[in-house]
């Protein structure tokens, strides 16, 4: 496997870090969520990421993976050190055809055929109500900068800020910001930006190789019936709509007490 991820690197040095629009990568299973420009893992589908070399593009965040006929659209929202890491429900659907929580399968690096494509086409992997990407608002801001900086950037013109601290949403407040760029490089959120408060509400799960068991991030907690019912839900309707519905029962239960 080694020798597998020097030669990837060589042929990107070669290449003065450019990348072909496709072509053939060794993907690897990964396990862990993270983003290395701060994209919250609650509002993402984490069992669709990309973790390759490179940096992080401002438009060019979708990739189409496929082998042997499988396919799959993955996020590319972490940079890695060589390796062309997918995750690892992503990497045993392409390889074996099954979830990795269905048929948990262990491998190692597999030649898959790789595509660019269109923003559009992960659309379904973003949980935001608007379709925005979701950035936290304290460790976001030179990537977001980078991007706002670049005339007609997706990133630029859809993006959302949180007050959350950190990629695995553990820190934090669950609430959107406002960013009034250029006249300023802070957000503005409800609460203080930034503020260390414990986030309980909105965990980022990982499944863990190679037993496939569902693990909160972070920790060794193993997911429950519960939180498993809880994940699918807010999966299903998004953070901030679960967030309205409760607002507005809440309302509706005061005016008939």
């Amino acid at each position: 496997m080694r020798w597998l991820v020097s030669f990837s690197v060589l042929l990107g040095a070669a290449t003065h870090g450019v990348q072909a629009a496709s072509g053939t990568v060794w993907a690897t299973p990964h396990d862990a969520y993270s983003s290395s420009v701060g994209v919250l893992g609650c509002k993402v589908n984490t069992d669709r990421i990309a973790y390759w070399p490179g940096s992080i593009d401002c438009t060019n965040l979708c990739v189409s993976l496929s082998y042997q006929g499988r396919t799959v659209k993955l996020l590319r929202v972490d940079q890695s050190q060589g390796a062309h890491d997918v995750s690892y429900d992503a990497w045993n659907y392409l390889y074996t055809g099954y979830s990795a929580t269905e048929k948990p399968t262990a491998g190692g690096a597999t030649a898959m055929e790789y595509s660019d494509v269109d923003i559009s086409e992960c659309a379904d992997l973003i949980h935001t109500d608007d379709g925005k990407l979701p950035l936290s608002a304290a460790n976001s801001m030179n990537f977001l900068a980078s991007c706002l900086g670049q005339k007609d950037s997706w990133v630029g013109n859809n993006h959302v800020l949180y007050n959350i601290l950190d990629p695995i949403c553990s820190w934090g407040f669950d609430e959107a910001c406002k960013l009034d760029w250029p006249n300023a490089n802070q957000a503005a959120c409800p609460h203080q930006l930034g503020t260390p408060n414990a986030l309980t509400s909105a965990p980022v799960w990982n499944i863990r190789y190679p037993t496939g068991q569902k693990v909160k991030a972070g920790t060794s907690e193993v997911m429950s019936p519960a939180d498993a019912k809880n994940a699918a839900y807010r999966s299903s309707f998004g953070g901030a709509t679960i967030g309205l519905l409760t607002t507005f029962v809440s309302l509706w239960l005061l005016r008939w007490m």
